[in-house]
């Protein structure tokens, strides 16, 4: 009869913890204990964890309206890469956050942001049509004694609210504590120092057949390089670790949907995610994961042995490179920004006749604003006293400009015309875009520029140019103290 109860109240927490995401508030707090941490700053690592990481793997499954858990395994990733010293996550960026803490005390012992593929799906129009599950993970030190891990997501108003929780005996039966047998060959490209005390990046590689190791362990080496030749990672390159791990493929190239391209590669990298030609992803997260903790890593590149410009960059998650591209430079250190620091696109579709209906609640993103506290600006340190916010600029012009690019890249695309052509429309608007910049009065200025995140009104950019609006190489400035900052979590 006990273990009868146990079910039902089971099955109960886990379907009522589900509802429309503008109901969570109101729903989360009569069914989630009210369990608040007690922070008190970051621990002595020695006191709560050993050295080894515990990865935490469930299901994530859902529509358009709800979103339930299960938990997959629980097992050993290897030893732990992360800080020693930065446990608590500060910077709260992304639109999940996780928290550790110890069962019994309910003090706060470790904590991140992260995003998901899952929380991509459930804002597409399949997840309006049918279910879906994902496979995630979540990584953090081994812990000494029971914790509880809290799972949050922000409501309406951008705020972290629990929507799932479990307890975790690291003695558990349940808890698998064997690290994985590696046979993978691994590589270091650059190495500064211990990885607890470095920001380590992790390369592998998809649709390089066992000829085509050379060519994958030199654009790897190719793209490092990209990398840390931007700023802020050049400035701080001796604060980072990159390594690689080889994963052989059958043949060369991933699977391409959309053009009729069929194939099946250790790491099921493919382009078309939610129905985008050129979003690659892979959904194998368990193969990857598993992969990767062959060396000590806290973020993960996945490079795709592909021509077909491609990619996609999700926060704590991975950053995947078509490597042959003519832009994949562009598409290293843009993707990155997504990856590390949760950055937002800041480009835009420019509809022209079009105005989106007024934007009342702030963006969590630390590169874009809503303006709507202009006094209070997010970087407004970074801010000179003489320049006008918002901040005027050409943007009729420039989107007028915008609307041909698209609509002639519209027709490309429809058109199946070869990469090279796609190319040079694209180095053509980059050769147009340096025209107009060049002649407006705050193109080197912080300010408030109109247009980003997706929306052509109502939300703002803080510079006129950016890796993040356009295919220029340069992160602004508020992006480098935002990359800076993520650094800091893991070099400290």
């Amino acid at each position: 009869m006990k273990k009868l109860l146990l079910l039902v109240l089971s099955v109960f927490i886990l379907f009522s913890c589900t509802t429309k995401r503008e109901e969570q508030p109101k729903i989360i707090s009569q069914i989630i204990p009210d369990i608040q941490p007690i922070n008190e700053g970051n621990v002595n690592f020695d006191d709560y964890f050993e050295n080894k990481t515990m990865r935490f793997d469930f299901f994530h499954t859902g529509n358009a309206q709800t979103e339930y858990f299960a938990i997959d395994k629980i097992l050993s990733d290897g030893p732990w890469s992360g800080s020693y010293k930065v446990l608590i996550d500060e910077l709260e960026l992304g639109p999940y956050f996780y928290e550790v803490i110890e069962k019994e005390s309910k003090k706060l012992l470790y904590s991140r942001g992260f995003a998901n593929i899952f929380g991509e799906w459930q804002t597409t129009p399949e997840a309006a049509e049918v279910w879906g599950t994902f496979h995630e993970s979540l990584r953090f030190p081994w812990p000494k004694m029971s914790i509880t891990l809290l799972i949050k997501k922000r409501d309406v108003n951008n705020q972290f609210k629990t929507i799932w929780f479990t307890d975790i005996d690291p003695s558990s039966r349940q808890v698998n504590p064997a690290d994985i047998k590696h046979t993978e060959k691994t590589a270091v490209i650059v190495e500064n120092g211990p990885a607890q005390e470095k920001l380590d990046i992790v390369i592998l590689g998809d649709g390089y057949s066992v000829k085509e190791m050379d060519k994958f362990n030199k654009d790897a080496k190719r793209l490092s390089d990209v990398l840390l030749g931007a700023e802020p990672f050049n400035s701080r390159r001796n604060d980072i670790n990159i390594r690689l791990v080889e994963t052989p493929a059958q043949e060369s190239g991933v699977h391409k949907p959309h053009p009729g391209v069929f194939k099946r590669t250790p790491l099921s990298a493919h382009y078309g995610s939610f129905d985008s030609e050129r979003y690659v992803l892979s959904y194998d997260n368990k193969t990857i994961r598993n992969v990767a903790s062959a060396v000590p890593y806290d973020f993960m590149v996945i490079l795709v042995n592909e021509r077909t410009y491609g990619g996609g960059g999700i926060y704590n998650l991975y950053t995947t490179v078509s490597s042959d591209n003519k832009y994949s430079d562009y598409i290293m250190i843009h993707e990155m920004g997504h990856h590390m620091a949760a950055l937002a696109d800041e480009y835009y579709t420019s509809s022209i006749s079009y105005e989106a209906p007024p934007i009342t609640t702030e963006p969590w993103e630390t590169n874009i604003t809503a303006l709507l506290d202009k006094n209070n600006l997010k970087w407004k340190d970074l801010v000179d006293e003489n320049t006008p916010i918002p901040t005027p600029w050409n943007k009729v012009e420039f989107d007028n400009f915008g609307y041909q690019i698209q609509h002639e890249r519209d027709s490309l695309r429809a058109a199946k015309v070869e990469e090279e052509v796609m190319e040079d429309l694209f180095l053509r608007q980059y050769n147009k875009e340096n025209e107009y910049f060049s002649k407006e009065q705050y193109k080197d200025a912080i300010g408030a520029f109109e247009g980003a995140g997706y929306n052509q009104y109502g939300l703002y950019r803080s510079q006129l140019d950016c890796i993040m609006y356009t295919r220029h190489t340069v992160f602004c400035k508020v992006c480098q103290m935002s990359l800076s900052n993520v650094i800091d979590q893991y070099s400290k």
